[in-house]
């Protein structure tokens, strides 16, 4: 019995991290091991990353850009690639730049099975997150001839069912693991924050205004005022680094706030400091999973989030404790205060999704869409 081959299509991948990016990292891995033959075509807007390496054992395949400076992904020589090579299945990772509609239209001409995960998340700009579903309808008859749409959590599952009006069925909810490990072993989870210079709060994500790490900062005034050692770490990188660098001057307290990236795929990196961390925060307007917030509930933390979105299920599940959208700093600062006076866990709920079952859902998927396919051995 031959390999399963399957191509992961995706704007970005490796060394380049965000949701996507770790999605991926976590389940290629897996599913070589579970002796799936997965390749990666991505790009490189850098044009500094090899055009062909292995990484973690899975070959990637990177593809220049046009137009470096957008997030557009204009890139041609992907429909070279897509003509040219051989697979069983296609998979779209992510939805909205130009790859995926070049990958669907390729798979669609060569008679190729093709399944795509949504992955879907807000933008800096208000308008393009608008166009986002937009974006989405306008793709509704490529998307509606895939053979699965794949969502990462019930709430973006229904959202695409009700944007596309597909019926949910069409849709198969296969969420993101917990914990930062996308492979190997990691520091062990501490039952207790360890906090050498006062409670560190942890605010985890992209420097962009919809991930909320502003309303943190707005609330730690509140915080020092019942808990003076309160500190911050906001750990991402991005445009709004100096917008948020300038509101804590404003609020005097530029001191209280740390600012500082992750180094890309330092999965030890991130135990270590979720370790350290007394609560961790995720108060974004969107989030189609919430990564981010389930790797602190994966690291035994109380984890606070913004009712909305994906992030309002793990509040549903007892995982997290959510504030509402448009709560005061006060009413934020207040929450956080109760989570850090709150008896520690001494580890993650159960019930948690893992990597592993990620991985074992998406290989009993894929072979479900090729049984199906017309002219299937099985």
């Amino acid at each position: 019995m031959t390999a399963l081959r399957v191509l992961m299509v995706s704007a970005n991948y490796l060394p380049v991290m965000g949701g996507v990016e770790t999605h991926i990292a976590a389940v290629a891995p897996r599913l070589t091991r579970a002796g799936v033959e997965v390749e990666i075509l991505t790009t490189d807007r850098s044009g500094r990353l090899p055009l062909n390496e292995r990484v973690n054992g899975v070959p990637v395949t990177r593809v220049s850009v046009r137009l470096p400076g957008t997030d557009l992904y204009l890139a041609p020589d992907l429909v070279r690639v897509l003509r040219a090579g051989d697979w069983d299945l296609i998979h779209c990772q992510g939805y909205h730049t130009l790859l995926p509609p070049l990958a669907m239209l390729a798979a669609v001409s060569r008679r190729m099975p093709f399944v795509l995960t949504f992955h879907s998340g807000g933008h800096a700009s208000r308008f393009r997150h608008r166009l986002r579903a937009v974006q989405a309808v306008a793709l509704r008859p490529l998307l509606s001839r895939a053979r699965a749409l794949i969502a990462v959590s019930r709430f973006e599952a229904e959202l695409f069912a009700r944007r596309l009006r597909l019926p949910t069925d069409r849709f198969s909810v296969i969420p993101n693991g917990a914990g930062v490990a996308a492979d190997g072993q990691l520091p062990p989870v501490s039952p207790r924050a360890v906090e050498p210079d006062g409670a560190l709060l942890l605010s985890v994500g992209r420097l962009e205004r919809y991930k909320g790490h502003d309303r943190a900062i707005a609330a730690l005034p509140h915080v020092i005022q019942r808990e003076p050692t309160a500190r911050l770490r906001i750990a991402g990188a991005g445009g709004d680094e100096r917008a948020l660098h300038d509101m804590a001057a404003r609020l005097g307290v530029a001191d209280r706030v740390q600012i500082q990236s992750v180094p890309a795929g330092d999965r030890h990196a991130m135990r270590a400091l979720l370790n350290a961390a007394a609560v961790v925060l995720q108060l974004s307007e969107y989030e189609s999973h919430g990564l981010a917030a389930l790797e602190g509930v994966a690291a035994g933390r109380p984890v606070l989030v913004s009712g909305t979105s994906a992030l309002a299920e793990m509040a549903e599940a007892g995982w997290a404790t959510a504030v509402p959208p448009g709560a005061a700093p006060a009413r934020i600062a207040a929450e956080i205060i109760d989570l850090l006076r709150a008896p520690r866990r001494g580890g993650p709920p159960n019930g948690l999704p893992t990597w592993d079952a990620t991985a074992t859902d998406l290989l009993a998927l894929y072979r479900k869409v090729l049984s199906s396919a017309p002219g299937a051995d099985t």
